[in-house]
């Protein structure tokens, strides 16, 4: 075995309502919050398990066009259009990034911007 994802880190103005948002749409719980304002979300695993974690760390301002990262999603307990639909009331919206229309994925934006993608293929939980 070599590397394993550990954590995923996502430069955020809000990280606290971002962590929030983000435990909602994945099932996830605040597992820790740093001096520094950061935020870290996972499974109830936590850090090293078989998922890796999410850590929202503050910034003043993203840095223009540069994407702060890419998520992808995939549904685990209903089928992609019935995720789309939670994704959407969540406060998801629709993300333009130069797809054909011929993708089998959604591309998202969260409520920051980032763009995500919701996968069809569905997996199992954890």
């Amino acid at each position: 075995m070599a590397c394993r994802l550990s954590e995923i880190v996502v430069d955020s103005r809000d990280p606290e309502a971002l962590a929030s948002w983000w435990a909602e749409v994945l099932g996830y719980r605040v597992l820790s919050r740093d001096d520094d304002g950061a935020v870290e979300i996972g499974p109830e695993a936590g850090f090293g398990g078989p998922a890796p974690t999410l850590v929202f760390a503050p910034v003043a301002e993203p840095e223009p066009r540069k994407p702060r990262l890419h998520l992808d999603v995939s549904p685990t307990d209903r089928d992609q259009e019935a995720e789309l639909a939670r994704l959407l009331a969540l406060g998801a919206v629709p993300a333009d990034v130069g797809q054909t229309g011929a993708e089998t994925w959604h591309v998202l934006a969260d409520p920051e911007g980032n763009p995500f993608c919701l996968l069809r293929t569905r997996l199992e939980e954890i």
